[in-house]
Parts: structure tokens; sequence; C-alpha cells
């Protein structure tokens, strides 16, 4: 899908794309967080059928990708590849008048609302403290986060030096288990990892569960292969935590579970 060769008198591919009412439901859900198709189905009320077919034309064009979950290989999860849609959102804005090809500033928009963030993933050793550390980092320390684990170990060694690489130091951070947190209320509870998904539990209040399935970098048993692979996830987290931060400065931060 490319902007540019759209034909004069024909909207942008991406355009006809967005501009179905089901299309446009299942991109906005899945800005917010990763989702099996049966989930989806429930959450727009339509056949799953009926879904899988949309999400088969938002795969085409490669704005959504499909992982089989870690916990269940039986399982499909889906993820919106929001970067691909701004570049050719913006590219089709473009196309109609070239005041309206300019990119996003940048700018989260506005003040951050209080809010208190918790990231979970297994072992709260590698995916969990990387964005933790990246939240609090890219917001200052305004945003209130803590990460934890349902089985809890250490941070690993890998995970500290790709932070290290963007200039952040999590070599202070602990793992903790789950269970600290219970009587604690959060806004948003985000999963990083597919098995901590299935086990991760309810916290008091009516926070928002989100769920970033990100490949785990410990599975790679090859010393220089992980350490990229500790790279690309630090890499993977810091833009979708730009996108939530975004969101969440805009007041339309919503989703989840």
């Amino acid at each position: 899908m490319n902007a540019s060769n759209a034909r004069p008198n024909q909207p942008p591919p991406v355009l006809q794309l967005l501009a179905h009412p089901l299309r446009w439901t299942l991109f906005r859900a899945l800005g917010a967080s990763d989702y099996r198709v049966q989930e989806l189905a429930t959450h727009v009320r339509e056949p799953m059928n009926l879904v899988s077919y949309h999400l088969k034309k938002m795969r085409e064009d490669a704005l959504v990708s499909a992982r089989r979950s870690e916990a269940d290989s039986r399982d499909i999860y889906y993820s919106l590849d929001l970067d691909r849609l701004r570049t050719l959102f913006y590219a089709a804005g473009g196309a109609l008048h070239p005041a309206l090809a300019a990119s996003m500033s940048g700018s989260l928009g506005g003040p951050l609302p209080a809010t208190r963030v918790l990231f979970v993933c297994t072992h709260n050793s590698a995916r969990s403290q990387m964005a933790e550390g990246l939240l609090r980092t890219l917001t200052g320390g305004s945003v209130v986060v803590t990460s934890a684990g349902s089985h809890p170990t250490r941070v690993h060694p890998d995970a500290i030096r790709a932070m290290d690489e963007l200039g952040i130091d999590i070599s202070q951070q602990e793992a903790r288990h789950l269970s600290a947190y219970a009587e604690q209320p959060f806004d948003y509870v985000v999963t990083v990892c597919d098995k901590a998904r299935e086990v991760c539990p309810r916290f008091p209040g009516k926070g928002v569960r989100l769920h970033w399935g990100l490949a785990d970098p410990l599975a790679i048993e090859e010393a220089d292969r992980r350490a990229v692979a500790f790279e690309r996830t630090a890499q993977q987290l810091k833009t979708r935590i730009g996108y939530f931060l975004t969101q969440l400065a805009a007041g339309t931060q919503k989703g989840g579970d």
C-alpha cells in the first residue's frame, strides 16, 4: 500500500481501508492492545469469521501482524503497526494537499493526568523492567510506574545493557511478585508477556488492562543474537509507550480487557 501510487481521482488505499466502520473499530481496539480474534469479535459484537476476514485485509497491507501466543500456540494475537499506519496516513494527507503531509510534532499535546501503571511479565526480569524504566524516564517521573511478575527472578544483565544504550539506568530496579500489589489500584495494568496475561490477577478499582505481546529476548540462546533481540525489544517498548503517552495526554487512551 502506497498513498503516492493512488490514482489522483481515487482516495489512497489506506483511507479506503480505514473508512470501513468495522475495520475502523478494529484499528482503534488494536491501537491500544493486542488481542485474539475471539476477543475482537466480542468487542465489536460480530461473528468471528467476519472479523477474521477484515483482519486478513488489514494484514495484506502489513498494518496488522499475527503471531502465536507464547502461552498457548493454538492462540493467535493480532498487533497493529502504528508507525506504518502513521506514515501511510500522513502520506495520504499529502496526496490531498502538501500542507497535510506534516507528521506529528512529537509533543504529548498536554499535561499528563495523575496515573498509576503496572507492567507485568512472568519473571519480571526483562520486558516489564525495561518498560518500567522507559515510562519513568519518558515522563520525568510524573507517572507512578512499577512492574512485577508471576514468578519473579532478577533484572537480567542484558536488559540493563539494552537500556544503558538508551541512556536509562535500570540496574537498581528489583524483581517483585504480583502479590506485592494485590491490594493496590492501578489506572493501567499492561502485560508484556502472553503467559503473564493468562495469570495476571484483577486489581482493585476500574483500571484498564492492556496487552503488548512482545517476543521474549531470553528465548534466544546465542549471546550476540540475544543482545540484538534485547535492543529491538527496547525500541519496540519505546515506540508503544510513546503512543500510549500521546493518547494519555489527549485523554483518549482506552481499550483493554
